[in-house]
């Protein structure tokens, strides 16, 4: 991110009128290299095309803001691996972890990772080092501290399932499960921070979060998003393409100050729910019009999404979730395109 776009984004988290609307999109593993004509496992496993494959997005759309920006990451691996999951890996699959809890029980067992040693943590680190130099000639800065959240780590140690489950039967032990999770988060960013003094930001990933009801979040995502968004950055960007529903208007008191979320609410309705207080980046649907649509059907949901606004103030243009698999160039270019004829 260059420190145009980070400015621009400061400024919709704080409230200020931009003109034309800012647009962005996550981009990542899921779109990220096969869209610029790499499988996924060369994607993690070499530098070079890592760098020129985030370059390539840059350069191609830079009208938008690409978040996080160079995001160093080995998909829903990167955490649990740091606590003994092991990656499972195809040429061109999305990775994933196993799970290493086989009962609530064994969360008595359970240690606090390292960041400096542990899993794959390491290497997102010195992937980025060695890629600083030419990050940074390109103009760009490493701007977020990013990991999955708390409740996203715990899913994948236990099985989400099983984890849903035990919070119901066995809520001290998922308390303890929580803690040592977040404990560990706390520290992870902590060193990504001072690794990269650039970070102003923190990004954390947590689908689970709308997944519980509304008493369940207060009591086991609120006070772990808390302590993990409590680092004293200006940009608090959390994702939860899941029913946000229950967790929107606890978001403020967690910290956070911009969120992406998903199809199955309104920007209007997001907005109420969140009392107008967090910046919002959606919610143009991923798959069914992003991906799998035509320029004009892009174009169709943007207008109708922009028009249903009585206020745009604290919006950024995306879609509900990160950037699809498959999104073609030209459904991107129109909804950049639609945006900034619609509100320049």
């Amino acid at each position: 991110m260059n420190d145009q776009q980070w400015n621009t984004l400061v400024s919709v988290v704080r409230g200020e009128a931009v003109s034309p609307l800012p647009t962005a999109f996550i981009i990542d593993s899921p779109w990220l290299p096969n869209w610029a004509g790499h499988t996924i496992l060369d994607y993690f496993t070499s530098e070079r095309i890592f760098l020129e494959d985030n370059l390539k997005a840059i350069r191609a759309f830079p009208e938008t803001i690409m978040l996080p920006g160079f995001w160093s990451e080995y998909g829903m691996c990167t955490e649990p691996s740091a606590f003994g999951a092991v990656s499972m890996w195809g040429e061109d699959e999305f990775p994933f972890a196993k799970k290493v809890l086989r009962s609530p029980a064994e969360v008595e067992h359970l240690e606090k990772p390292k960041p400096r040693k542990h899993g794959l943590l390491p290497f997102v680190i010195k992937r980025l080092q060695h890629l600083q130099p030419e990050i940074e000639k390109a103009g760009h800065k490493i701007c977020f501290a990013v990991a999955r959240g708390p409740l996203n780590i715990a899913s994948f140690l236990m099985g989400t399932p099983e984890f849903l489950e035990a919070i119901k039967t066995h809520p001290e032990l998922m308390h303890r499960l929580l803690d040592i999770v977040t404990d560990f988060l706390v520290e992870w960013i902590a060193y990504q921070r001072e690794v990269f003094p650039s970070i102003d930001g923190i990004f954390l990933l947590d689908d689970i979060v709308g997944f519980v009801s509304r008493r369940d979040c207060e009591k086991f995502a609120l006070p772990y998003l808390q302590r993990a968004y409590a680092a004293d950055v200006t940009v608090k960007f959390f994702h939860n393409d899941a029913p946000c529903k229950a967790s929107a208007p606890l978001l403020e008191a967690a910290g956070i100050n911009l969120l992406n979320f998903g199809t199955q609410h309104t920007v209007a309705e997001m907005k109420s729910w969140t009392n107008n207080r967090i910046a919002l980046m959606g919610n143009i649907p991923p798959r069914d019009v992003l991906a799998e649509g035509t320029p004009a059907d892009v174009a169709r949901s943007v207008t109708e999404m922009l028009n249903s606004l009585d206020d745009r103030s604290r919006l950024i243009v995306s879609c509900g979730g990160g950037m699809p698999p498959h999104a073609p160039t030209e459904n991107i270019r129109a909804l950049i395109s639609t945006v900034e004829e619609l509100t320049r």
